[in-house]
């Protein structure tokens, strides 16, 4: 759960893991769909609303079986050595079951849904979620949780037909289909996140936090989606209530330190990713977060031993590699941090600031022509990076090519970096 960010310049990458591998979208990708249907039959305790909810979490309990089975007989997954209960619970937090029909008749509730999915993006994101101890251990306790809750929805209905008018009992059925409803609502709200879709991620957990406002889970993954939306004071909040809640919640200090650092909290966001990592020492975002809020404080030698430590328990992790490269970068090893970036580079092709990065340290390695082509490249990734447009200016300037390099402080001080403007107003130059 991922958006690019920026260690230059004080922006820290924070990512929450479940958000971090958002599938990517193959013009030869082979799409499986796996079609499954569902007929309830409505006791006297049942309305439209408890009826569908049943049968959804039937429906979509049959497609993650069948589902789970195809992906234990493949190569890729078997590599994995997951069972295939396991299997179940992470794809259960990446896919969406799609409703193709759904029909009421004041007695059953008909329900025919699909999963639709590329078999290759769901490796991925089962191999990149499998590593995530504590995210694994959240999605285990959501999917536990919902076995549960159907489980007492059946007891509670069994007892109902033997006493129709327990209104005790009555009232704790309606509760249990609440919070029945409210763990899909969760679970929608995971794969939502991981394809990026943040607003529609938001209203999800925000009815799950409506039907049963006790989940912290909801609120510390609200948090994340807040922040990726830019809303930090509400990111900050929703953090702080799923601490309330459960604090014991690791990830929940790993997103109330992001939404820290984004309100200028710098120092509060460090002690939450010391919180994290005291609670589970094993989470490679708080390693990653705590890494590179060093090194905004300037501290880059205690950043390192961090980033060492997040890229050991996550080896492909490319924004850790990319981070340290800054690091080191700021201690003057321009060439390791080459090779980092080289490194998150090769993990993700797609990142314009470890671009940016490395062609920066190709200039004060005064390779300029080298530096050249990685800001392009950064440019065209990210066409309103404006730190891009500065250093690649900076770079014709030293080859001295002044026309493209005016262009470039142009450019930037149009997008409002106030050195390109200082800089051009000081050559009586408008822009």
């Amino acid at each position: 759960m991922a958006t690019l960010t920026k260690c230059r310049n004080g922006v820290i990458p924070w990512i929450a893991l479940v958000f971090l591998f958002i599938m990517a979208n193959s013009a030869y990708a082979e799409t499986k769909v796996f079609i499954e249907e569902y007929t309830y039959q409505a006791s006297e305790a049942d309305s439209k609303l408890s009826s569908r909810v049943i049968a959804l979490e039937q429906v979509k309990r049959l497609l993650l079986e069948k589902l789970g089975t195809y992906l234990e007989s493949e190569t890729e997954v078997k590599n994995f050595q997951l069972t295939k209960d396991q299997i179940i619970t992470l794809t259960a937090g990446i896919v969406r079951a799609e409703i193709i029909d759904e029909k009421w008749d004041g007695k059953t509730y008909s329900l025919k849904a699909k999963m639709a999915v590329d078999p290759s993006d769901v490796y991925k994101a089962i191999d990149n979620l499998r590593q995530d101890r504590q995210k694994t251990k959240e999605l285990e306790e959501v999917r536990k949780t919902a076995n549960e809750l159907l489980k007492e929805v059946e007891r509670l209905r069994k007892e109902l037909e033997l006493a129709k008018k327990d209104q005790a009992k009555i009232a704790r059925y309606d509760e249990a289909i609440k919070e029945l409803s409210a763990k899909d609502w969760l679970w929608k709200g995971y794969a939502l996140g991981i394809a990026g879709k943040y607003q529609e991620a938001m209203e999800a957990f925000t009815k799950s936090i409506e039907l049963d406002p006790r989940i912290s889970m909801a609120y510390s993954n609200r948090s994340l989606v807040y922040t990726n939306l830019g809303i930090y004071q509400q990111a900050l909040e929703d953090a702080n209530k799923a601490i309330e809640l459960d604090p014991r919640n690791a990830l929940a200090y790993v997103n109330r330190g992001l939404a820290y650092y984004k309100l200028g909290n710098h120092q509060q966001a460090l002690a939450d990713a010391n919180k994290a990592i005291e609670l589970d020492p094993r989470i490679s975002m708080a390693y990653l977060n705590r890494g590179v809020a060093y090194s905004k404080l300037g501290n880059y030698q205690r950043a390192i031993r961090d980033l060492d430590r997040a890229i050991e328990l996550d080896p492909k992790d490319a924004k850790a590699y990319g981070c340290r490269g800054l690091a080191l970068e700021n201690l003057g090893d321009y060439r390791q941090a080459i090779r980092d970036y080289d490194k998150a580079i090769e993990l993700d092709s797609k990142d314009a600031l470890a671009y940016l990065n490395r062609g920066v340290a190709y200039s004060k390695l005064g390779n300029y022509q080298r530096a050249i082509r990685d800001l392009d490249r950064a440019i065209e990734l990210d066409p309103k990076n404006i730190l891009a447009y500065h250093d690649r200016g900076t770079a014709y300037d030293k080859l001295g090519d002044h026309r493209h390099a005016i262009k470039d402080y142009k450019t930037a001080a149009k997008l409002g970096y106030k050195p390109a403007q200082d800089f051009l107003r000081s050559k009586g130059i408008s822009w």
